[in-house]
């Protein structure tokens, strides 16, 4: 009784299970029939295919072994079975390719594509023998109950690509073109250009080996070969050896979405009754392309275009050496003349007189600089400067033990009435050897000659601390009326000693270097990383290249925009060893107890000028970093000792006149790493981020403001809790109580004119905010750069001075050469401000001997152009090398 009740409930249990079962698939009614034809090429199939029928149809077709024809099955299905899709199966001698209508293609976050028309290329293997007969065949199936078709096999004409003929084709995303192309004898290397008249829908093209199958489709063209998106241009350069058949496939693939290429993503429609999962059938999405396959260059053009390269900057090292040993050779033979002019005459016994051509202008050694003994008459004193007298110092500290109180002012060329200008040979005569000679004072410091040569000027500087250069006893007290002076001369300036200045501007230079290192080392690794990458997984979009002019060489895939920045790395070192002669001449006319080494001309100071060769330096090799694999990320390489070149030089020139308030390195170097920071932060976050504008906007603006500050009171102001009372009561006693102007013209000039510069900088930051960040911050130092050298020179001339032949032709020159470089930086080859497919759009092809682009030649001229401003500041100053100090203006 029990069994029969169990037996009943399991019946029941069967019969719930069989009715809660989902309706079953439509099963075949007997055995599947297959159905097998001989089919032709270009005839088109209108059959139908059910869940118990199979076609297959079965072709063949001769191959040749020095001929290749390609073999394209085209399907329409016309029947609407989204779940039940009609499967196709090519089955071939060494390869089988199946793919299934609607075919379902997959876009951004997973949205799905189907289409209805799919044409696929098969991969043709290769044969042996000449002539052989190959059969493959085509399969249809499905599930469904019915569904029609249509099926066509067709020979693809041009399959093989000729060398430097233009071929025209279309492509959709479900209709993939390839083509082959082999490498002719002598040829090692091609370019393959692929163009389009319409930039979207978005494609990518392929490089891919002769090997099955072939990877056409949106999904999967990315698994090997090289790629690149693409809109309306795409050029790959592909070499020979990396193709063992020496032959290879050219892809086409268009992309189910655009965004890739930067366009905006299609309107996906869901209605209320529609699964958010339901493929969308984009019709017909169709891009007609254009390829052609041309030559490379070859290795001689690899070898002519270095030597051209190297050859170019060498050339600056000859010049170099040619005006040094003309200059050399005009000294010894003034030195000759100064020689005769010191021997007695033979009819009068009487020392000859120096003729006026030889006294009328100051002479100079322009790459000897600091050899005073031999660029300055020996027994002649320094002369003084055109323009507004220096004031007469004034024993304003009389009683309080300063060195100012304690001696008289003097002058060994008179009183501040003198006639300024250099003096004709009609005001001085050549004394003779045994003519004692004059006392020579100098302004505010009131050391003698004799105390001057006393003592050694190159004393061990191991006891000498940065922190103990204030080494006058009364320079705390006595600077602050010093420098609040109206008019200030060098002399004023340039009180410390001499052996501390030095090791403060020597840790310029070895600060420099050590960042150098510090900074260059992960930067390397991290491009060759980055090139890894791209040789490795062949995505040719991680960096911005001039695809048309990216000429490979090894591991490297655009070895020319590396080879040109070989003009920084020459002409930076070429400097430093200019600044070497110059300092050991200097260092002669030291030891010598020169008295215009000594007293004379701007203080000599080489430090900052060492910092400057080696940043330059350092700019050719992270540019070249930088240029191994182009894009945002790594562009703050290029540009970090822009912003050093830019910083340095304006610390020269206010070092010029300011010898002994000039920033120290640890302070300049700490601004110039905030200025990094800030660049990188703003490549990162700042891309339309209205906040970091704000910020750094306000920023920016403070930071001028405080800046001007401590230019216009030479450092002699306080930033602490009473600074708003003493604005104010500055702003009560100049604007309210009396309206005075401001004790310092030309230093408020500059200032305001500074001030509107970047304020005006940073309100078009705030309003434009413009993509580019890294530039936007170098035009920054560059304006300010500009101005304050415009701002110089303009006072030089105001103040009597002259500019020497050399300076002024570097001037010019360089003027002319920043133009041209200028011309071809704006450009704009490539840009990482847009998606790779858009930056492709830029590229152009190569200008000079076919391996050098514009970017190449902005190179070439911004290094010539930058060596030829370090040489301005290097010799701007050269006319005053006579001049005594306290005949200087500061400005």
């Amino acid at each position: 009784m029990a069994s029969a009740g169990a037996a009943a409930l399991a019946r029941a249990l069967l019969a719930w299970a069989l009715v809660a079962l989902p309706p079953a698939l439509p099963q075949p009614c007997g055995h599947r029939r297959v159905v097998e034809r001989d089919a032709r090429f270009n005839t088109t199939y209108a059959d139908w295919v059910g869940a118990d029928l199979l076609n297959s149809y079965a072709f063949n077709h001769s191959v040749q072994r020095n001929r290749t024809e390609g073999v394209r099955v085209s399907v329409n299905v016309l029947s609407d079975h989204k779940d039940l899709p009609v499967l196709f199966v090519v089955r071939q001698k060494e390869a089988v390719v199946s793919f299934q209508v609607p075919l379902i293609l997959r876009g951004l976050y997973q949205r799905k594509y189907a289409y209805q028309e799919v044409s696929r290329t098969l991969c043709q293997p290769q044969t042996k023998a000449e002539v052989e007969t190959q059969h493959f065949y085509v399969d249809v199936s499905t599930l469904a109950l019915n569904a029609s078709y249509q099926l066509r096999v067709t020979r693809v004409e041009n399959f093989v690509l000729r060398t430097s003929e233009r071929f025209s084709f279309n492509a959709t995303a479900a209709q993939p073109q390839y083509f082959k192309y082999e490498f002719p004898e002598g040829v090692d290397s091609v370019i393959v250009k692929v163009t389009s008249a319409m930039a979207f829908p978005c494609s990518v093209i392929s490089i891919q080996d002769i090997l099955c199958p072939v990877y056409d489709l949106d999904n999967n063209v990315a698994f090997i070969g090289m790629y690149q998106t693409m809109t309306k241009k795409a050029a790959i350069t592909v070499q020979k050896k990396d193709f063992p058949s020496n032959s290879f496939y050219v892809v086409v693939v268009v992309k189910t979405e655009d965004e890739a290429c930067g366009g905006a993503l299609p309107y996906y429609p869901l209605s209320k009754d529609a699964s958010p999962d339901e493929p969308v059938d984009q019709h017909n999405r169709q891009k007609m392309l254009e390829v052609m396959v041309s030559p490379a260059i070859t290795s001689e053009a690899y070898v002519s275009s270095m030597l051209f390269c190297l050859g170019i900057f060498l050339s600056f090292y000859v010049l170099t050496m040619v005006i040094a040993c003309w200059e050399s050779c005009r000294q010894q033979k003034r030195k000759g003349l100064l020689a005769a002019m010191d021997s007695p005459s033979l009819d009068t016994g009487h020392s000859r007189s120096i003729p006026s051509s030889f006294l009328g202008h100051a002479p100079y050694d322009s790459y000897g600089y600091g050899s005073f003994g031999e660029c300055c008459a020996p027994s002649l004193a320094c002369l003084p400067v055109g323009g507004r007298p220096c004031p007469p110092r004034l024993a304003v500290l009389a009683g309080n033990g300063s060195s100012s109180s304690a001696e008289g002012v003097t002058d060994s060329m008179g009183s501040a009435e003198v006639p300024y200008g250099y003096v004709g040979q009609e005001q001085f005569k050549r004394r003779t050897p045994f003519a004692p000679m004059r006392p020579l004072s100098i302004a505010m410091g009131e050391r003698s000659l004799e105390n001057v040569a006393g003592r050694p000027r190159l004393d061990s500087l191991s006891s000498v601390e940065e922190d103990d250069y204030d080494t006058l006893a009364d320079i705390d007290y006595d600077k602050n009326v010093i420098r609040t002076k109206q008019y200030l001369c060098v002399a004023d300036l340039a009180r410390k000693d001499k052996r501390v200045l030095r090791k403060k501007y020597q840790i310029y230079f070895w600060n420099i270097a050590t960042i150098a290192v510090f900074y260059a080392l992960p930067v390397i690794q991290l491009v060759i990383t980055y090139q890894t990458v791209v040789n490795v997984t062949g995505n040719q979009d991680i960096c911005y290249y001039n695809f048309l002019c990216a000429h490979p060489l090894g591991n490297l895939s655009a070895f020319n925009n590396i080879l040109s920045n070989l003009g920084y790395v020459l002409l930076g070192l070429l400097f430093l060893l200019i600044i070497l002669q110059r300092e050991i001449s200097y260092n002669r006319a030291l030891m010598r107890n020169d008295t215009h080494a000594l007293e004379c001309g701007i203080p000599k100071h080489f430090g900052l000028f060492y910092a400057m060769g080696t940043a330059l330096m350092m700019e050719g090799l992270l540019s070249a970093c930088y240029h191994v694999c182009p894009n945002y990320t790594n562009f703050q390489f290029d540009t970090s000792f822009m912003y050093m070149i830019a910083g340095l030089c304006m610390l020269k020139l206010y070092q010029k006149r300011h010898p002994d308030i000039n920033a120290s390195a640890y302070s300049a170097y700490a601004c110039l790493a905030l200025v990094i920071f800030f660049s990188v932060v703003g490549v990162v976050f700042g891309k339309g981020n209205t906040a970091f504008w704000i910020v750094f906007s306000v920023i920016h603006i403070v930071a001028t403001l405080l800046l001007s500050t401590q230019l216009y009171y030479m450092g002699r102001w306080k930033l602490d809790s009473g600074i708003l009372r003493r604005i104010l009561h500055v702003l009560y006693t100049d604007c309210v109580r009396q309206c005075s102007g401001p004790m310092y013209v030309d230093r408020m000039v500059l200032l305001v004119m500074g001030n509107i510069i970047n304020w005006s900088l940073a309100a078009y930051g705030l309003i434009v905010r413009p993509n580019d960040f890294a530039s936007y911050l170098l035009v920054i130092g560059i304006c300010n750069l500009l101005l304050y050298f415009a701002f110089y020179i303009i006072m030089k001339l105001r103040s009597g001075e002259r500019i020497k032949l050399i300076p002024l032709l570097c001037i010019i020159g360089t003027s002319v050469v920043w133009g041209f470089a200028l011309f071809f930086f704006f450009q704009g080859l490539s840009t990482w401000q847009k998606t790779p497919a858009e930056s492709r759009e830029h590229n152009r092809d190569c200008i000079l001997l076919d391996f050098f682009d514009d970017h190449d030649i902005w190179h070439f001229l911004s290094s010539i152009a930058m060596f030829g401003s370090f040489l301005v500041l290097l010799t701007l100053d050269d006319d005053l090398d006579c001049v005594q100090r306290d005949k200087i203006y500061v400005f």
